[in-house]
């Protein structure tokens, strides 16, 4: 079967470089489902989980945010931070979630909420991922 080179790059540097056969992520218009042969597109991706599979294998990373660029046989995702399953830990997410909870129950004025909106999501994905819950 075809296959597509999927890199996924973060501003500290790579965390995944290899050949799949399906791509699917969730951009800021909708799910996408990527396989070989996909016409060139440039979109923004939501915080979520990017799929990435081949054959039954199925391998998930935690994005957060940043942007997908697709070739007919190449996918470049340039993501602001990004985790394989592996390398999440999910105590330390857990926490995350419960630190975010806190501030978004506070009833204080100096609370940024849509920022711990934010961490709250990202602590979910991060979770959702590292748990595999895909």
């Amino acid at each position: 079967m075809k296959t597509l080179q999927v890199n996924i790059v973060t501003p500290d540097g790579p965390v995944y470089d290899a050949q799949v056969e399906m791509v699917s992520t969730k951009a800021q218009s909708g799910e996408l489902g990527i396989l070989p042969g996909h016409i060139p597109m440039v979109a923004p991706l939501q915080i979520g989980a990017v799929r990435l599979k081949n054959g039954a294998k199925q391998e998930l990373v935690a994005v957060t945010g940043g942007f997908i660029e697709v070739r007919p046989d190449q996918v470049t995702i340039l993501a602001q931070a990004a985790e394989t399953a592996e390398s999440i830990d999910v105590a330390r997410a857990n926490e995350a979630l419960r630190r975010a909870q806190e501030r978004l129950q506070a009833k204080q004025d100096n609370v940024d909420f849509s920022r711990a909106e934010l961490a709250l999501k990202r602590a979910m994905n991060r979770i959702d991922v590292g748990s595999g819950q895909f």
